[in-house]
């Protein structure tokens, strides 16, 4: 396989861990990316790497830039807090670290995240090239057809350009991404030393989910920027709020409302929640506060492999409610890694990573789907349920697992 060209369509997360891990094990590789330079894609906000994200990147990365990864990234504030509308609380999920930082979980920002995996990569890395298509030549390689007119030839292409792939829509048409019915609303109160006096500690320390009697959910986690993490852009320290409901419980005309609006509707929403929930909302800028839909993929019967393959949201695009996509896409990456390092035959490896791939991949995505649904459940008696089972667990630690699975 060293003699291959692997081609990777899209330069997020996923597509650089596996750059990096095939430019490791001597494989030709280029990545087109339709950013036009590295800073384009500068988002402020920090995500949480999984044990299983993190061999990924231990077995992807050169030595030198897992250590810097671990200088850069902080303890993921595992203390989860899963409260009510009151802030009463009724779980508070807590895994201490570990001395091996392989099983450890870890937090880091994605910008930071982004810049590391392109170290080293400015000869492979090709910005500003918009992917429209791809061909197949009677010699079995795929040419690769861009935006400018411009093209290329590999051996293997790999999209990895996210829920929208326009690789999957042409190679596996019926593969489809759908909207789940439910709406979230985002936004950022600000973290300074003021702001932190005006709310409960609970919602800066670590992330939390709560959970009404019905309907609707809300997610908190406060996102802090240190000086060995400098990532995000621009906004500063602040507590991250998405309020979320199905579609059918919330004002129509939200697509078309700006930002203030959209704060003052979830104001509404919450009017009878705990102040400092309220406070969270309200206090926030309005130009930060956006609607997010949620999609999914839809999970698809094994296709016949050949020499395109798909990782991460290109394949199996999941909800945010579980926080797993980008773990996900780091284990594709891995996976993928290794199939083409140690395979002879190119096709016969990507059969291996699909097999393996679509397995916990689509996994993920009916977990990530429970969980959402879960998050806006519209039945009082279920909400009621699942509000004593989390209480349970709380008190009984030999639960916790069982009650989140």
């Amino acid at each position: 396989m060293t003699n291959s060209r692997v081609a990777i369509i899209g330069g997020g997360l996923g597509g650089l861990c596996l750059a990096q891990g095939l430019r490791r094990a001597g494989v030709e590789v280029t990545v087109y990316e339709r950013d036009r330079t590295p800073g384009d894609r500068l988002q402020g906000y920090r995500i949480h790497i999984d044990p299983t994200g993190a061999r990924a990147l231990n077995e992807c990365l050169p030595p030198e830039l897992w250590e810097t990864f671990l200088a850069s990234a902080s303890g993921s504030g595992r203390d989860f807090g899963f409260l009510t509308e009151r802030m009463n609380p009724l779980m508070v999920m807590e895994t201490p670290r570990g001395p091996d930082p392989l099983d450890n979980h870890h937090s880091i920002s994605r910008a930071t995240l982004r810049e590391l995996l392109l170290t080293g990569l400015s000869d492979v890395v090709r910005f500003d090239r918009t992917y429209e298509r791809y061909t197949r030549e009677p010699d079995g390689t795929v040419t690769l057809h861009f935006a400018d007119g411009t093209t290329e030839n590999a051996d293997v292409v790999v999209a990895a350009d996210g829920g929208n792939s326009r690789v999957r829509k042409q190679y596996l048409p019926h593969a489809r991404r759908i909207d789940t019915g439910i709406l979230t609303v985002a936004g950022r109160f600000p973290l300074t030393g003021e702001t932190r006096a005006q709310v409960a500690p609970r919602l800066w320390r670590g992330p939390n989910m709560i959970i009404p009697p019905r309907g609707c959910g809300m997610f908190t986690a406060p996102q802090e920027f240190g000086q060995r993490d400098a990532g995000g852009d621009g906004a500063g320290d602040y507590v991250m709020w998405v309020f979320g409901a199905s579609a059918g419980r919330l004002p129509t005309g939200l697509s078309g409302m700006n930002g203030q609006e959209l704060r003052d509707t979830v104001a509404g929403l919450v009017a009878t929640w705990h102040p400092d929930l309220r406070r969270l909302v309200t206090a926030s800028a309005p130009e930060s506060v956006s609607l997010l839909p949620i999609r999914t993929a839809v999970p698809v019967d094994p296709w016949p492999a050949t020499n395109i393959t798909l990782l991460g949201d290109a394949v199996h695009s999941m909800t945010p409610m579980r926080g797993i996509g980008a773990n996900a896409a780091l284990r594709d990456a891995c996976l993928l890694t290794r199939a083409l390092r140690d395979g002879t035959d190119s096709v016969t490896a990507i059969a291996g990573y699909e097999t393996e791939m679509r397995e916990y991949g689509f996994a993920a995505v009916r977990r990530s789907l429970r969980a959402a649904r879960q998050f806006v459940d519209d039945s009082r008696l279920a909400r009621v349920a699942f509000r004593g089972a989390l209480r349970l667990a709380g008190r009984m630690p030999s639960l916790r697992r069982k009650a989140l699975s």
